[in-house]
């Protein structure tokens, strides 16, 4: 029987704790919640998947696609800049899928 160690490759180095970038909602009821494409094949199929399964536990909840589909493109540095921001105004919050 072979037996291996695992090792973290995040190690004991890193005096910052891991946190999000803003607070998660607590309930997503009446909620609208932005979904954020990005160019990889399935990253549009699996947030259809998210939302369908997510609009089963909390019917009054609504969503938002905005499509960011050129590959190693952040939409903050493009001309999609402003419609990115108008977007972002107008969800509650945002769930990415990368697709690979």
């Amino acid at each position: 029987m072979n037996s291996f160690e695992v090792l973290s490759p995040w190690a004991e180095a890193d005096p910052i704790p891991w946190r999000g970038i803003n607070e998660r909602i607590s309930d997503l009821s009446g909620k609208k919640i932005g979904l954020l494409v990005n160019s990889k094949r399935t990253a549009e199929p699996t947030l259809k998947i998210v939302e369908d399964r997510l609009k089963k536990r909390f019917p009054d909840t609504s969503f938002s696609y905005f499509y960011n589909l050129k590959a190693n493109e952040v939409a903050i540095a493009t001309d999609k800049k402003g419609a990115f921001e108008k977007w972002l105004d107008e969800v509650d919050t945002v769930i990415s899928s990368y697709g690979d």
